[in-house]
C-alpha cells in the first residue's frame, strides 16, 4: 500500500507516494523524473543505480524508500549543471570517459564518494573503488583518467 515518504533529494524535500518496501530508484525516475541513476541488473552488482545517500555510494535498485527517508540522497543531476559540471563531471568530458553512457552515471557516483574519502589515490585504489562497477564497453582506462585528472583537481 502506497503511503507519503519525504525525500530529499539533491537539497530539496519531494514527497512521493510510494509502497515503503518499493525501490528508491523507482522513485527517483518515476516519480522524481530523475534520468542520472539507471536500471542495469537490478540485483545491486552493476553500479548503473549508484546514488549517494548520507555521502555513501548507494545501490538505489535494492535500497527501500522506507531506508532513504531521513536521508540526504545526491544523484547525477545533483553534482552539477550542464553549464557549471561538477569536476569530476568535466574530468569525465575532458577524457572522453563515456561511450554508451550506461555506467557512467554509477561510475562517477562511486568515484564522488571514494574521493571524498581519498582525495589522492594511486590509480591502483581508483580500480579497486571501482571493481564491483560494470562497464561493457570497454573505456575503463579512460574512466581511471578522469578519475585521476579530478583527484588532481583538473590538471593534466
Amino acid at each position: 500500500m502506497a503511503n507519503p515518504v519525504t525525500l530529499n533529494v539533491n537539497g530539496q524535500d519531494h514527497s512521493v507516494e510510494a509502497d515503503p518496501d518499493s525501490m528508491l530508484l523507482y522513485a527517483l525516475r518515476d516519480d522524481l523524473g530523475l534520468h542520472g541513476p539507471k536500471f542495469g541488473c537490478g540485483l545491486s552488482q552493476c553500479g548503473a543505480c549508484t546514488v549517494l545517500m548520507d555521502g555513501a555510494a548507494t545501490r538505489s535498485c535494492v535500497t527501500p524508500v522506507s531506508a532513504a527517508a531521513g536521508a540526504k540522497i545526491v544523484t547525477l543531476e545533483g553534482l552539477g549543471t550542464i553549464d557549471k559540471p561538477h569536476p569530476l563531471q568535466q574530468a569525465f568530458i575532458d577524457e572522453q570517459a563515456v561511450q554508451c553512457g550506461y555506467c557512467i552515471n554509477g561510475m562517477i557516483m562511486t568515484a564522488k564518494a571514494f574521493l571524498d574519502d581519498n582525495p589522492h589515490p594511486s590509480r591502483d585504489e581508483i580500480k579497486q573503488a571501482l571493481n564491483d562497477n560494470l562497464c561493457r564497453c570497454g573505456t575503463h582506462m579512460r574512466i581511471v583518467r578522469a578519475i585521476e585528472r579530478a583527484a588532481k583537481g583538473g590538471q593534466g
